[in-house]
């Protein structure tokens, strides 16, 4: 890898080895620029954020409208493509083609591919972590995910950059020290096994990178598993993985040259800026996402304006387009936005969407949310060049709200593995009634529409057939007996 500070010879590159290169530093904990590249992919400059993606896209963005969100690569966790593991070889093992994890999502070639084990952020699952495996959440249910096949998924799918697989127990409160021990202990092994699976890729084949997890505990208490990284496989690393950015004190500086990746999941822009502060690199950011379901287009700039409110009231970060009153706004999401949502629909048309419960509302709120946030990170890399980053977070946290505003209205249908595993046991709905409960007026239009009204055609009145059944069926969640209301089933004729 060239040295900190060089820009490196691109074309000269493996064209598996990042070039890493950091371009402006104050110190070690202190915000800085940076130039992250792999052959063949974008340039990225830092501090930059990737696409979190959700089976293998970003949510309400088809692959053919990708380059409008203007991320630069994405993270992909396996967890999304093994839910046949391990009954079923997984259809994303069965594709043969170069860069399956890249082709079997369709993406750009230009764009970097992150692959990780588990989505960002995890949900927690019941079962606890082994010496040789993790647990996951598939979408059909609790796995075990063990390290050697993990090794071997990223030998399969040769994504840019893998993730090395930790001892993390996502959920729990508290660690035991015996358990942050055990964490130490197997993620250093965990570490070993992919190394080892990136050294049997043929020269010809394209090597993966892999980032080191630097995990969420005290340094004294990892320190054997940092001290065997630096000792034996610091040769063989990239990056880093960090779980816990107030924990990068404890970074070891023989460390420092590397890109730093935050899986700490930032609430706001202002927990982002924390982040940066502290000397990330590239961050995931899924509350874009979440403010989206909600249906809040972000609204905010780096720095903020100059001009305060009259009354000296923060700014909210984003507004929320299921307020009936922006049912008559015909301006744009932002301002001084020019994203494609921007530059051609107004709030009320967004709104309008939104009411009507159509995709395509979500799809511009992420295509402008998306867009803010590119802004807001290019606004960040201008700022630590000039030398102002400091004053400017402390005007940013005096002009805006310190959390996204309050979700108001219904978002999109959620999946199973969007929630805690102790609510999966809940029998509450966990998405809206499609349809709401017949009354007796429309039982009867219903009745009347397959010959069921009494007094017409007496033979059949108290008889339904096959079809007249599968448009009844699952039609609302009222007792069968109130929907068919005492009519009687031929089973012969179903």
């Amino acid at each position: 890898m060239p040295p900190s500070g060089t820009a490196g010879n691109l074309s000269q590159l493996p064209p598996e080895m990042l070039d890493f290169a950091i371009l402006k530093s104050s110190g070690a904990l202190a915000p800085r620029l940076g130039r992250l590249a792999v052959s063949g992919r974008k340039t990225t400059l830092t501090p930059a954020f990737i696409g979190n993606t959700s089976r293998g896209i970003i949510p309400h963005i088809s692959q053919d409208n990708y380059s409008k969100c203007g991320v630069d690569g994405v993270y992909i966790p396996l967890e999304d493509f093994v839910e046949k593991y391990p009954q079923k070889t997984p259809p994303i093992f069965q594709l043969e083609a170069p860069e399956p994890l890249r082709t079997f999502n369709a993406l750009p070639n230009d764009s970097l591919v992150i692959l990780g084990p588990r989505r960002n952020p995890p949900i927690a699952t019941p079962n606890g972590h082994t010496n040789s495996e993790v647990s996951i959440l598939t979408s059909v249910g609790f796995r075990m995910l063990s390290s050697e096949y993990y090794a071997a998924a990223a030998r399969k799918l040769q994504p840019d950059i893998v993730i090395g697989l930790a001892d993390i127990p996502f959920g729990q409160a508290r660690v035991g020290i015996k358990r942050k021990d055990k964490m130490s202990d197997r993620t250093e092994v965990w570490l070993r096994d992919i190394i080892a699976k990136q050294a049997t890729i043929e020269k010809e084949e394209r090597k993966f990178n892999i980032f080191a997890p630097i995990l969420p505990i005290e340094r004294d208490v990892q320190s054997w598993y940092l001290e065997h990284l630096l000792d034996d496989m610091v040769d063989k690393i990239s990056g880093v993985a960090i779980y816990d950015a107030y924990l990068l004190d404890d970074l070891p500086d023989e460390l420092h040259h590397l890109p730093r990746l935050s899986f700490h999941v930032p609430s706001s822009p202002h927990e982002v800026l924390r982040q940066i502060g502290l000397g990330v690199d590239i961050l995931t950011v899924p509350f874009v996402t979440t403010a989206t379901d909600a249906g809040i287009a972000l609204d905010f700039t780096f720095p903020p304006p100059s001009e305060k409110s009259q009354d000296n009231v923060r700014q909210a970060l984003g507004v929320d387009m299921w307020d009936s009153d922006l049912a008559t706004s015909v301006t744009p999401l932002s301002k001084d936005c020019a994203c494609y949502a921007c530059a051609k629909h107004h709030r009320a048309y967004i709104q309008h969407l939104l009411s009507a419960k159509e995709m395509l509302g979500w799809v511009l709120i992420q295509i402008h949310n998306h867009a803010v946030l590119n802004a807001f990170f290019e606004a960040v890399r201008v700022s630590i060049e000039r030398g102002s980053f400091d004053a400017d977070v402390e005007a940013f946290a005096a002009f805006y709200e310190p959390q996204l505003p309050e979700k108001t209205g219904q978002g999109p249908r959620v999946r199973g593995y969007q929630f805690s595993s102790g609510d999966h046991a809940r029998s509450e709905r966990k998405n809206p009634r499609a349809f709401k409960k017949f009354d007796e007026e429309k039982i009867q239009q219903l009745k009347a529409a397959h010959g069921q009204l009494v007094g017409e055609k007496p033979e059949v009145r108290d008889v339904i057939d096959d079809e007249a059944l599968v448009g009844l069926v699952g039609m609302g969640d009222e007792d069968l007996e109130v929907r068919l209301d005492g009519v009687k089933i031929d089973v012969g004729k179903v």
